[in-house]
């Protein structure tokens, strides 16, 4: 079941709708729920709410996995650059510059994009859910895997669990590194990240540079936390088709504690398998 409502967010004066995931069994059990929180709203749950027609299919799997959890998704921000001013904390620097080919301005409200989450956000829906309010976690695609990232470095005694697929870092690449390097990460109990060896398709020359910038923020993570899992995907674009494939990879390294049924229609796995 999935429910929406809007929410005013006080440093954008603006309302956003929010959209939040329930289990089966959410009211047939008087129980508490782990939170994930996800960007990019639209794109979350179902496809005919996406904006280019092919969303993450996090609904139909959650379905049939039977995962015990609440996935709160924040829409994104439509209007000219707003998602990247939202999701990069700092005003896009000199990588991306070269990436780009000439000064970005954008950038640099993502600290307030956070703290709407974590200040306004975060308490609305531990009080008017059912949830573990310890054991929250966040995921988030391309620059959602950058405010993702950050979430972990400001917030990581809150978002314990840290999930990334495609980051684009090279819109904060050196703020993002030097971060990383002076956060405390012992508190992480889990960051998932991958990354695709031709996110930008034919340009062999750019898919090598990205690969690069990322692999320098995987090795910073390396001495930061133990339990950090990366993968390089094969032929894998910078596209919905190919993200919503990682959707079980993410979410069976996120919940490995709580994945103790099958998929409906598959034979129970003992704790061996």
């Amino acid at each position: 079941m999935i429910e929406k409502f809007s929410l005013y967010m006080s440093s954008f004066n603006q309302e956003r709708t929010i959209r939040v995931y329930f289990p089966n069994n959410y009211f047939k059990k008087n129980k508490s729920y782990p939170v994930l929180y996800m960007h990019d709203g639209q794109n979350v749950f179902e496809d005919r709410d996406s904006i280019r027609g092919i969303s993450l299919g996090m609904n139909d799997y959650l379905e049939k996995r039977r995962l015990e959890i609440m996935v709160v998704a924040i829409d994104l921000n439509l209007e000219g650059e707003e998602r990247i001013n939202e999701y990069c904390p700092w005003i896009n620097g000199k990588i991306s510059e070269q990436v780009l080919g000439s000064p970005s301005p954008t950038g640099g409200r993502g600290n307030e994009y956070l703290d709407f989450i974590v200040n306004e956000l975060k308490p609305v829906i531990d009080k008017k859910y059912r949830t573990c309010k310890d054991h929250t976690s966040m995921a988030g695609i391309s620059l959602g895997g950058l405010i993702s990232t950050y979430a972990g470095c400001r917030y990581p005694q809150i978002f314990k669990r840290i999930a990334v697929i495609s980051p684009a870092y090279y819109r904060n690449q050196e703020e993002i590194e030097n971060l990383l390097k002076i956060s405390d990460l012992s508190s992480i109990e889990k960051f998932y990240l991958d990354f695709g060896t031709t996110e930008a398709g034919n340009d062999k020359e750019m898919n090598q540079f990205f690969l690069k910038l990322t692999n320098r923020v995987v090795n910073i993570l390396r001495t930061k936390t133990r339990n950090l899992h990366f993968e390089l995907i094969q032929d894998a674009v910078h596209d919905y088709s190919f993200f919503r494939k990682r959707v079980p990879a993410l979410l069976s390294y996120l919940y490995s504690d709580l994945l103790q049924t099958p998929p409906i229609g598959e034979p129970p796995r003992t704790k061996t398998e």
